[in-house]
């Protein structure tokens, strides 16, 4: 399947953005990937689909936390 494998891809990029825009163009994937591997996941029930799934959320998480920065303190 092209879409595990651009998955695959996506998940052994190195994760280096050095600015703000590449940081949303890679959260956007990575949401873009869940999505429509989440629709295969529904079909099929294929349990290395799940954790392909899990791992590239756990990559997104970081992407958005990082684009989310430190929290101000007053």
């Amino acid at each position: 399947m092209e879409l595990i494998n651009h998955a695959l891809e996506f998940e052994t990029r190195k994760m280096r953005f050095p600015t703000t825009s590449d940081r949303i163009m890679a959260a956007r994937e990575a949401k873009e990937l869940i999505l429509s591997l989440n629709e295969v996941y529904k079909k099929t029930k294929d349990t290395k689909i799940m954790d392909i799934m899990k791992r590239l959320t756990v990559i997104k998480q970081r992407i958005e936390k990082r684009l989310k920065g430190k929290p101000l303190t007053a």
